[in-house]
């Protein structure tokens, strides 16, 4: 059978538009991803701004109800899901803390510091734990408007950070402490590693975007595992800022907030706030290293 003039440009014709189709379903399933990324781990579920246990619904910004299940290394109490910290070592070593980068809010020039072992909570200090400070008669309460066991305690001072460490044996870490565990002894570009900053990752962008819109406090502590440090550290980037000793005396908020919406707030080597918001601030403890 003699072949058609037409014949050619029809299968042209059909091959282009297989091509675009492919194309659109690319760019659909990217955009699906960009704008609806996973951002809560097994046992735990997405409410409307944030991650609850299985079982709880989201409240104005808070998980009401007893969880059925929740996340690994967290525990199912009747008021919600609290993870479980501990205290990860930091071995000795020189540490590059600086790391020059093209955003204006990031630390310049290179800065290497030789820092003996230390231990370092591996979460921030919940709600749970500062509770039990304030029932031994060691730490002041603090009127915050989160009182779910398992988020981090926020509208800490420097003070009370102070306080409760001192309680529970440590001390606030040292601004070059708390970068090492951060960043470690290979000057990571975030606390997980050299890749880019998703919801997945980091609690952040949760009261305007990109995470979320409408966000009125931090994660429960442990909900982005995701974010962790090779060590083990979670929640080095967003949630709550945490104080940190400058070595002046004074101190700073590191790490960015549930509120922080640039990957240039978030970044270790971001510099310091000398004073972030109050409603912002949690943090955390570092220990002398058991010899």
């Amino acid at each position: 059978m003699r072949r058609t003039s037409w014949q050619p440009f029809a299968l042209s014709a059909g091959l282009a538009l297989v091509a675009v189709v492919a194309v659109v379903v690319v760019l659909s399933l990217a955009q699906k991803q960009r704008t609806a990324p996973q951002r809560c781990p097994p046992g735990l579920e997405l409410g409307a701004t944030r991650c609850c246990g299985e079982g709880q619904r989201e409240v104005a910004g808070h998980c009401e109800g007893t969880p059925q299940r929740c996340a690994v290394n967290m525990t199912v109490t009747k008021d919600g899901c609290v993870a479980q910290s501990r205290r990860v070592a930091i071995p000795a070593g020189r540490f590059e803390l600086s790391v020059a980068d093209w955003e204006p809010n990031m630390s310049t020039g290179r800065r290497v510091v030789d820092l003996p072992a230390f231990l370092f909570d591996s979460h921030e200090v919940s709600v749970a734990a500062y509770a039990r400070c304030v029932a031994a008669g060691a730490c002041a309460a603090i009127d915050a408007t989160n009182t779910e066991p398992g988020v981090p305690v926020r509208g800490a001072s420097a003070e009370h950070a102070s306080k409760y460490c001192a309680w529970a044996g440590g001390r606030v870490p040292t601004v070059d402490e708390w970068l090492a565990a951060a960043m470690g002894s290979d000057a990571r570009r975030f606390p997980w590693g050299p890749t880019g900053l998703v919801c997945r990752r980091a609690s952040f962008g949760l009261v305007a975007g990109p995470c979320a819109v409408g966000g009125s406090g931090p994660e429960l502590t442990g909900a982005r595992p995701d974010g962790a440090t090779p060590d083990g550290v979670v929640d080095l980037a967003g949630n709550v800022a945490e104080w940190a000793r400058t070595s002046t005396g004074g101190f700073v908020a590191l790490g960015g907030s549930f509120a922080s919406r640039l990957a240039a707030e978030l970044k270790p080597a971001a510099r310091p706030v000398e004073a972030p918001p109050l409603d912002h601030m949690g943090f955390r403890c570092a220990y002398s290293s058991a010899r």
